[in-house]
């Protein structure tokens, strides 16, 4: 009797015919479920907006790219408004870019009605877990409650003699290769300095800080990039957040089976990463949970300062309720979340000022002499903690050094924009009445449960109808007859949302400006830093990113000319 080839079906490819269908039917329920949004809902309808000339993509492309976002946002506001209905990746995805400072406010301060959407916490959550940046609603709250005392000012001063220690280190390593005019460093023709990679210097100094600051965890990026933990870390921040806009990536985000089923280079990265930082983590929150009890039991309690141990004995805290813990999980989520936003988004805030400063020699000039009129007539390393602590204090107070800072990120901040999502109805009040599309005035927006609202960061700081004509240059001292209308812009740092604002603003605001002072401080009495011929442009890959005309696929990179003061007097 004959056997047919059909007679037997392949398991195996009876297991890929049910995924492929279900995997449809997935597909279909949720266009089906967005057709329905689209015709259910009213969407905007009084707000005006640009047209659209691509049925996919919509005005992504004009309101995220920094190359673009500027002119886009103006002409918009000027054409449209200060409320504007823009186009998002679908034909049905009908978004608000609010422009004008009352309508923008009341967003960020009621963070209960406006969350980030599920896509941004499920690639947040993907990457670092669900700490301070993907936790909404009472997960929130309580993970911020524990980690506010961590924070204090008193914690931030005790943290100050590590920052400025791996800023000399980080000078150190510097006057090592330019003498050696080897290494990661290429001399500059007709000059005693070196083109360095300044981004990917300060982003492994940075790097050590927060290990430091946050783990009590010693990374040495500054001298190697071999640490297992440290190459965990950079892949994911780099490899799987630079590779996360591919048409892979946004359907891995909707259908998480689809990287289960095609891992790639991304996915595998973010595996081996997560199982790396998973391990060595844990290990480092039991082994910190193991010296407070031993302290507990001694009489002699663990005086550890960095943020781990700090967010384990106010976890810990008497007068909090049980109820409001947090897990281990949660901590070491957060500590994933601090070495993230402490290291990347300091990093890049770091580079671009000294790009700016490089470009403006004359600045750069002025706020070396102001930095060096306060400089020890001593070595740093024979300071003693209390002299380092005096120095941060009148760093602090330094007028140009402060202005340099601000207007820093003012004109290239970190994070050039973010999402929201209202979870509810909800009507929105405008700075005054407008003409809606149907001809007639109308004094606030009512916007829809579900309707995605862009926080346009940058666009609130390039704003020359509010900051002067002069907005889209570095102007530092601005900042000492700004134009009244500033005052009236949301943001936790100086009217500006480089640190956002409201309920979900940026808890490290104190350390990341001591951070940033400081090695500004360190690099700018040793170094003077000057452009090369090579073209920087800024690229949104999730943080707004330098990178080299032309070489983007080398990744972000920042090259300048590093020369030592005392080179510069003898050339």
């Amino acid at each position: 009797m004959a056997v047919f080839p059909w007679s037997h079906p392949d398991p195996t490819l009876i297991s890929w015919q049910l995924a492929l269908h279900s995997l449809l039917a997935v597909a279909f329920a949720y266009l089906a479920y967005q057709v329905y949004v689209v015709f259910a809902r009213k969407t905007l309808n009084e707000l005006d907006g640009p047209p659209v000339t691509n049925i996919l993509g919509g005005h992504m492309p004009l309101v995220l790219d920094p190359r673009n976002s500027p002119s886009a946002h103006e002409r918009f506001v000027k054409q449209y408004g200060r409320n504007v209905r823009i186009r998002g990746v679908t034909p049905w995805d009908e978004r608000l870019l609010p422009m004008d400072p009352v309508t923008l406010s009341h967003v960020l301060k009621h963070s209960t009605i406006y969350e980030k959407p599920w896509q941004s916490r499920r690639l947040i959550t993907g990457l670092i877990g669900c700490g301070m940046l993907a936790a909404e609603g009472q997960m929130h709250k309580r993970q911020r409650r524990v980690a506010t005392p961590a924070f204090s000012v008193q914690n931030m001063r005790a943290l100050v003699p590590l920052v400025f220690g791996k800023g000399e280190e980080l000078r150190d390593k510097w006057m090592e290769i330019i003498k050696s005019q080897s290494g990661d460093g290429e001399k500059a023709p007709g000059s005693g300095g070196v083109t360095l990679d300044v981004c990917r210097w300060i982003s492994r100094a940075t790097f050590d800080v927060i290990g430091v600051a946050g783990f009590d965890y010693q990374f040495n990026a500054i001298q190697n990039e071999d640490n297992e933990l440290f190459c965990a870390y950079k892949d994911m921040f780099e490899v799987a957040v630079s590779q996360g806009q591919s048409l892979k990536a946004v359907l891995g985000l909707y259908f998480p089976i689809f990287d289960r089923l095609f891992p790639d280079k991304r996915t595998r990265a973010v595996d081996r990463g997560q199982a790396t930082i998973q391990r060595i983590a844990s290990e480092l929150v039991q082994d910190k949970k193991r010296k407070l009890r031993e302290g507990e039991q001694s009489g002699k309690l663990y005086e550890g300062r960095d943020l781990l141990t700090l967010l384990l004995k106010s976890n810990a805290a008497t007068d909090l309720p049980p109820d409001q813990r947090i897990s281990d999980e949660d901590i070491l989520h957060n500590i994933n979340t601090f070495m993230f936003a402490g290291s990347d988004t300091s990093s890049l805030a770091l580079t671009w000022t000294l790009i700016l400063l490089a470009k403006h020699p004359e600045i750069q000039s002025r706020l070396r002499a102001e930095l060096l009129a306060v400089k020890p007539s001593t070595s740093h390393a024979n300071l003693s903690e209390e002299e380092i602590l005096s120095l941060n204090e009148s760093l602090s107070s330094l007028p140009l050094l402060h202005n340099v800072c601000r207007e820093s990120l003012r004109l290239i901040p970190p994070v050039h924009s973010s999402l929201r999502v209202a979870v509810k109805d909800d009507v929105l009040p405008v700075s005054q009445p407008f003409k809606g599309r149907d001809g007639r005035m109308h004094d606030s927006i009512f916007v829809p449960k579900g309707t995605f609202v862009h926080v346009p960061v940058e666009a609130m700081s390039l704003d020359r109808e509010i900051w002067g004509p002069d907005a889209w240059q570095f102007v530092p001292d601005r900042w000492d007859n700004l134009p009244e209308a500033v005052s009236s812009l949301p943001g936790l740092f100086s009217n500006i949302l480089a640190f956002s604002a409201g309920p979900r603003s940026c808890i490290g605001l104190r350390f990341s400006m001591i951070e940033m002072k400081s090695f500004l401080y360190i690099l700018l009495t040793n170094f003077e830093f000057r452009d090369t011929d090579m073209k920087v442009v800024k690229l949104n890959v999730v943080l707004t990113r330098p990178y080299v005309s032309g070489k983007l696929k080398d990744g972000s990179q920042c090259p300048l000319i590093v020369t030592p003061l005392a080179l510069e007097k003898d050339a």
